[in-house]
């Protein structure tokens, strides 16, 4: 059985057994190898000169016997089941969704969640970035301000533009996979045939329409992971001043108690064994654990809200009640159609499913073995063919109403039926995964024990609000008319999901909604600059300690996190060496007649 020994002489023993073996005390502790973290501690060593500590819960995103589940794109759900490169959390259940309770998958290893996502390339739209500033971030974070960061952090493999970058160390291509083409352009012409724009680039003048969709794909067809683009070339090139430390559970931060303002200056580890190690750095601790994990070690170093760490019996440190406040997530749904002739997925993707102890290696059960077997031939010889690629090669963003200048629905196409998010049905059909994008509903991340290693409670609170629940119903309806259009029926035999005979009514409609719709696993936002955090990092009331993740989004992108918060840490690490990128002040599309016109 595992022990968590808390016994303060052993802490004692092991630190000054590091010190005697004449363990280097870093510049700064990095916690958190994760889409932010990797960014900070690459910068930090190679701009900055600087000695830095990388610690991660997780395993490498490589050397395993499965690591090609990390690596190879089109394996992308592989990893979202279980707990070995996932931290495999669930919200309490939610009272907008008749109690049902929601996977929260986030990551464990080398690369964090970046490591398990989707893949999508989305930066958000430009006023995204204008409200940040009007909420607490400061007027260096509006959009002439951050798309320096975008670029920077950015080699874009297609066409050189004025919006993307070509120096920088994360791939993103696209691809245009041939069995599935079809029914992707399909899926971009009904758009059209609605009356929606066509858009090449979602990421640049315009987000607004149907196109292409950028994918962080290296060109070799691996996925370009923060691990794979900030942390593999430093630990290639030999580079000491970098030390990554993986199995390590940060339990709390420690700090000087001899200053009049509370100052970090380490954290205190457990590894798996439970045996305890404390480390401590010159400069700061940067906790980089997501929007998760970052409120958490907070709490349990006595930063938050009084009233609730009292509820726990952890002393307060720093009263700082918004810690863990103002949770923020996408919902999103499915809507389903089987299709009359071949053209997706499932001959490459369907398996059979488990029986008894086979359920354990059931999405390796293909109907189609020799089909999977070719295209892992493929991946793993040339980096090429159906593995290489996300399949989100195409997708949309609409505005659901006049009024709005910017989208506030977002489309992810799949050439293929996906059950329950982890399988695909075993026939042809395709789907269109839709959501709106900056939802009023506010939800909190709250320990639940001064016991690190328990879970916290997971609260998003969806579809509280009823302004909510009026914007999904109206993203379900232009939804359904996308995948009526004409452009689909060479290829449509049914609807799916929901059921063709289902009364479209707005009961129905919502309630249907409630039972099927799930998380878009955008957390964020729970140490927002402006609440916890000022506009460079720093936690308020604390000197020396900053955060550095998606939890320090004022609200929510509209899009897809990852790219926002990549460019959030490029932003951030140039705020702790003191520089800037020069603005670039790029326009952005608004519709003429946006207060008048949905389309």
């Amino acid at each position: 059985q595992e022990h968590y020994h808390t016994d303060t002489q052993v802490m004692a023993l092991r630190s000054a057994l590091l010190r005697r073996a004449g363990a280097k005390i870093p510049d700064y502790i990095v916690l958190g190898a994760g889409s932010a973290g990797c960014v900070v501690a690459n910068r930090l060593v190679m701009e900055q000169g600087a000695n830095v500590t990388l610690i991660e819960a997780g395993k490498s995103d490589r050397g395993q016997w499965d690591s090609w589940k990390v690596q190879m794109p089109a394996a992308l759900t592989f990893n979202l089941d279980g707990d070995k490169y996932n931290w495999d959390y669930w919200t309490v259940p939610q009272r907008g969704l008749d109690g049902r309770v929601l996977h929260q998958p986030r990551g464990k290893v080398l690369g964090g969640s970046s490591s398990l996502n989707a893949m999508a390339y989305v930066r958000g739209h430009a006023l995204d970035y204008e409200r940040w500033a009007k909420e607490g971030a400061g007027e260096d974070w509006d959009y002439k301000h951050v798309l320096p960061y975008f670029k920077k952090a950015q080699t874009h493999h297609s066409e050189p533009s004025p919006y993307r970058g070509s120096r920088g160390p994360l791939s993103v291509t696209r691809r245009r996979t041939k069995p599935v083409r079809a029914i992707n352009d399909a899926f971009v012409n009904a758009g059209l045939e609605v009356g929606y724009k066509y858009s090449d680039d979602h990421n640049g003048f315009s987000q607004e329409g149907f196109g292409p969709m950028d994918m962080t794909v290296q060109p070799n067809g691996a996925r370009a992971n923060t691990s794979n683009a900030y942390i593999k070339p430093i630990l290639d090139l030999g580079i000491d001043a970098l030390r990554v430390m993986t199995g390590l559970h940060v339990t709390r931060l420690l700090f000087d108690e001899g200053s009049k303002k509370p100052r970090a200056v380490g954290v205190e580890l457990v590894d798996k064994q439970g045996r305890i190690t404390q480390m401590r750095c010159k400069e700061e601790v940067i906790v980089s654990l997501g929007a998760v994990g970052s409120p958490m070690l907070l709490n349990l170093s006595g930063i938050g809200d009084p009233a609730e760490l009292k509820e726990q019996g952890i002393d307060v440190r720093v009263p700082l009640p918004d810690v863990g406040k103002n949770l923020q997530d996408h919902l999103e749904f499915y809507l389903q159609y089987l299709a009359s002739v071949p053209c997706s997925l499932y001959p490459w993707a369907a398996t059979f499913p488990g029986i008894g102890p086979l359920q354990q290696i059931q999405r390796y059960l293909f109907r189609q073995p020799w089909r999977a077997v070719w295209a892992g031939a493929q991946w793993f010889t040339v980096g090429s063919g159906m593995s290489s690629s996300n399949h989100f090669e195409v997708g949309g963003f609409i505005r659901s109403h006049h009024g709005l200048e910017h989208p506030d629905i977002q489309y992810h196409f799949i050439p293929g039926c996906v059950v329950g998010q982890l399988d695909f049905l075993p026939q042809h059909g395709y789907q269109a995964h839709a959501g709106t994008l900056r939802p009023t509903s506010r939800g909190t991340i709250k320990i639940q024990s001064k016991d690190p290693r328990v879970a916290p409670l997971i609260d998003p609170a969806f579809l509280t609000t009823e302004k909510d629940v009026i914007d999904q119903r109206r993203s379900f309806r232009q939804t359904l008319e996308i995948m009526e259009a004409k452009a689909f029926d060479p290829f449509r035999k049914q609807r799916f999901s929901p059921d063709p005979n289902m009364d479209l009514t707005d009961d129905q409609v919502d309630a249907w909604v409630r039972q099927n719709s799930h998380s878009g696993y955008h957390l964020s936002c729970t140490c927002a600059m402006g609440r916890v955090v000022d506009g460079a990092g720093k936690v308020n009331g604390v000197d020396g300690l900053r955060v550095i993740d998606a939890s320090v989004m004022p609200s929510m992108t509209s899009g897809n996190l990852n790219a926002p918060t990549i460019m959030l840490a490029e932003k951030l690490v140039d705020a702790i060496r003191g520089v800037q990128l020069p603005v670039e002040d790029k326009p952005w599309y608004t519709p003429k007649d946006w207060q008048t016109k949905q389309r």
